[in-house]
């Protein structure tokens, strides 16, 4: 798999076809004029606002150009919102107050995930009621993103801290009781790897058990999935990697076909940089996995304009000067490879992006500062034009987050794009300043240079078997610790400006021991009703991996009799289990 050579070449011949065509303008009269009166009249139509002081605004900042060459490198090498190659956003419109109407959605995503499922959706409702559309994002419990079950032994400690229990498709209809799942305006998102065949096939069965059998194809939303940055960056994986590839894309082909609303992955950056990542690698590994996972449903068989329009992808953001430009230049990168290396028309070009603030920049240390540090990065996501966000919660060093600072931490987001007048009125009130031209530049340079990398050593999967991508973010993440430890990257209270006074005792979430058996008895008790019917099953599901069938299909079916950890341990035994590259 060695595309990332010509994706190189690609944007490199993108780069340079944009100058020949700034100095054939500048260079033929005619051809300049004709430039310059389409720009009159592209400006001319451009609306104009009126904020809540009375100010007349454009309501899309375009620049100041009256030179032909400047103006085809702005409108073919930037290019308007939403319009190749979508360095300032994946569509037209974002954030804006709607000219007339109700507003569109809004981009915030809430992440919850503690207890038992009763416990997440309690959250879930707390966190939703002001908003106008329902976009939640579901953090699973250890057992369960190791594919375990509540009793499995030596987890009782681990279950609901840090995330829900999900063990079965009856936890799973708890833990979005209460909410449509088939309207236009919900969402689910999970985070979850390994077993995401196995937890998707029970979102869908739970959604088809309360909205009938056809609710499938009304789901929005997006599981996690994506293995290939588990691999090079965390460990929750189940299965040898071939064969969590072959699940994933089983399940891949599956939604492409029958929920088309659904991004069957998130192709995922944010753990590869909180495993330590600089942020230029976090981009170039994300894009470069995102890539192979083209080429290997392309592989498939899978025409491009099928699957490539149901891919997203989901970055951090942090303090960094990079993240000023990171996710423009990300956008860039997948469009001038999806268009000219895949053949991909202009729906599967568009890099469609989650962000969530960056829980590597919180410390424990006078912890109320971590408000600031992620009001920051909220203000960078936006300028970098995000289409869902998720603020973190400032208790999130040191405990689940507590209903106070999840609340602070969504309201956030509110004040920013509906208090503020920074994104209301005018899209790129913000963007396109020289420093950001000039930050852009250096980062797509350095991607460049990795994805190069990369292709040297065979391409991505190549690459992880040499443990290259693994070792590099392993590499930056020691280089920003001992930073801190020297004082070089200040962090304000820890190495800087810290307070003598006694720090306070926090909040911590913890869930009860009661509870936690409770989980287990009726995990026990579903087993127990289900004994007989989860032999047939498994059997079945056996039978599907050994024939080559698509695994996720029988998975809906299974997970009616058979609970997560029985799932993974069937599979497992079929095709064994994940080792670790030494």
């Amino acid at each position: 798999m060695k595309t990332l050579g010509d994706i190189v070449e690609a944007i490199r011949r993108f780069n340079a076809a944009v100058e020949e065509r700034v100095a054939e303008v500048r260079s033929d009269p005619a051809k300049g004029q004709a430039v310059m009166e389409e720009w009159r009249v592209l400006r001319a139509k451009v609306p104009e606002v009126e904020t809540p002081t009375g100010l007349r605004l454009p309501r899309l900042a375009l620049p100041e150009l009256d030179e032909p060459g400047a103006v085809v490198k702005f409108l073919q090498g930037e290019g308007l919102p939403g319009k190749f190659p979508y360095i300032s956003s994946a569509y037209p419109e974002l954030y804006l107050d709607p000219i007339e109407g109700p507003r569109t959605e809004e981009p915030t995503r809430l992440f919850a995930g503690l207890g038992l499922a009763e416990d997440t959706n309690e959250r879930f409702h707390l966190l939703t009621k002001n908003q106008r559309s329902h976009r939640m994002s579901t953090a699973f419990d250890g057992p369960t993103l190791y594919g375990m079950d509540s009793d499995e032994p030596g987890v009782f400690g681990k279950i609901g801290e840090g995330g829900v229990a999900i063990d079965t498709v009856e936890d799973m209809e708890k833990l979005y009781a209460g909410f449509d799942l088939t309207a236009a305006s919900t969402s689910v998102s999970m985070t979850i790897n390994g077993p995401a065949p196995t937890i998707l096939a029970m979102f869908v069965a739970a959604a088809k058990r309360r909205f009938g059998k056809d609710a499938a194809e009304k789901l929005r939303g997006t599981v996690q999935a994506d293995i290939l940055k588990e691999v090079q960056a965390q460990n929750e994986v189940l299965f040898p990697v071939e064969d969590s590839l072959r699940f994933l894309l089983d399940m891949c082909e599956h939604c492409v076909r029958k929920m088309p609303r659904w991004y069957p992955v998130s192709i995922s950056g944010y753990h590869i940089s909180q495993a330590g990542a600089t942020p230029v690698q976090q981009a170039a590994f994300t894009l470069s996995n995102g890539f192979a996972y083209v080429e290997m449903l392309r592989q498939r068989g899978l025409p491009v304009d099928e699957f490539a329009p149901r891919l997203s992808f989901f970055l951090d953001c942090s303090l960094d000067v990079e993240f000023v430009a990171l996710a423009r230049v990300c956008r860039k990168l997948w469009a001038i490879g999806m268009r000219d290396v895949f053949g991909a028309t202009e729906r599967g070009q568009s890099f469609k992006l989650h962000t969530q603030t960056s829980g590597r920049s919180l410390v424990s240390a006078e912890f109320k500062n971590n408000l600031t540090r992620t009001a920051l990065e909220l203000l960078l996501a936006c300028l970098n034009g995000t289409n869902s966000c998720h603020s973190n919660s400032a208790d999130e060093p040191f405990t689940t987050p507590t209903e106070e600072y999840a609340r602070l931490a969504s309201h956030a987001q509110s004040i920013l794009l509906e208090e503020s007048g920074l994104f209301r009125h005018t899209m790129n009130l913000l963007a396109g300043s020289s420093g950001m031209t000039q930050v852009e530049r250096a980062v797509e340079a350095a991607i460049l240079t990795e994805f190069e990398t990369l292709d040297r050593l065979g391409g991505v999967l190549e690459a992880m078997e040499q443990r290259y991508q693994r070792s590099a973010i392993q590499a930056a993440g020691y280089r920003y610790e001992r930073q801190i430890a020297d004082g070089t990257r200040p962090v304000i209270g820890v190495n800087r400006y810290w307070s003598d006074e006694p720090r306070p005792v926090p909040v911590l979430v913890r869930i009860p021991d009661e509870r936690k058996q409770f989980q287990i008895d009726r995990l026990q008790d579903f087993k127990l009703r289900n004994a007989e019917r989860a032999l047939v099953a498994l059997a079945r599901l056996t039978r599907v991996v050994r024939d080559g069938g698509n695994v996720f299909s029988e998975l809906i079916e299974t997970v009616e009799y058979c609970s997560l950890g029985q799932i993974t341990k069937a599979l497992q035994e079929t095709v064994g289990r994940f080792r670790p590259l030494v």
